[in-house]
């Protein structure tokens, strides 16, 4: 699952990619959202584009809370939903069937930028305690990876995202070795799509199974400082590519 996200591009430069304005809401005017590892239970403020507001890209928090519920209780319910992750990823599958997701399916979903993200892969044959490895994942061509994701508005205005999931490709299940998962990551042609009003159900589950392709995708082991709670993983060089030699697999 998608956990674990790096952006390292200015707010400007996401304005320019996307032909889009920011908008600050409570931040400070030249604050940056720039993170080398964004540890999603941190609940971090990302910039996403909203399907309400598909010129302008926002700051919202990370962690979906539903509709129904209050965000002045988000830290409690975050922690009540830790063991499922904290609203951090919704499965696709479930889009038009959960009551946490249904809500916005037609009518709010974005857009999260990012430069990268981080996947596990889970080493446990021929050591003696198995361990995680975390991989990096980004686009071949460097540009913005255009993660899918919803978001909701809370009965007293907290808005909150969610990236979308989907089975695992080929790569991601050589990696993702565990829960088998997949951020869904729109193809360019599909950003526009992705927030036009006029999507059915049908056109929704159309855009997220033809995503993006893994041939367009790299990725490489890491440090595993990315899991360390000191703060060890938020650094520029935490891409790095590492050797291990209990890894067996290519990628």
């Amino acid at each position: 699952m998608c956990y674990n996200a790096r952006v390292t591009l200015e707010a400007q430069e996401l304005e320019r990619h996307y032909d889009v304005i920011r908008i600050l809401g409570e931040m400070e005017e030249g604050e940056e959202l720039i993170y080398n590892s964004a540890n999603g239970f941190a609940h971090p403020n990302m910039w996403i584009i909203p399907q309400e507001k598909p010129k302008n890209m926002i700051p919202v928090k990370w962690g979906l809370i539903p509709h129904y519920k209050m965000g002045a209780d988000a830290v409690e319910y975050y922690k009540e939903t830790v063991r499922y992750g904290s609203g951090l990823n919704a499965k696709s599958e479930k889009l038009f069937s959960s009551n946490n997701y249904k809500n916005s399916a037609l009518t709010r979903r974005c857009i999260v930028p990012v430069s990268g993200f981080f996947e596990p892969h889970r080493v446990e044959k021929n050591v003696k305690n198995p361990f995680s490895v975390p991989f990096y994942f980004k686009r071949r061509d460097d540009n913005p990876v255009n993660l899918a994701g919803i978001y909701a508005v809370t009965p007293d205005k907290m808005v909150t995202f969610t990236i979308l999931t989907k089975d695992a490709t080929p790569l991601f299940a050589k990696i993702h070795n565990k829960k088998h998962r997949r951020p869904v990551i729109l193809q360019d042609d599909d950003v526009n799509v992705w927030l036009d009003d006029t999507l059915d159900e049908g056109d929704v589950m159309n855009v997220i199974e033809d995503d993006m392709a893994d041939g367009s995708l790299d990725a490489w082991p890491i440090s595993t400082d990315l899991y360390k709670r000191n703060g060890e993983g938020d650094r520029p060089d935490i891409i790095e590519k590492v050797e291990y030699e209990e890894l067996e697999i290519d990628y």
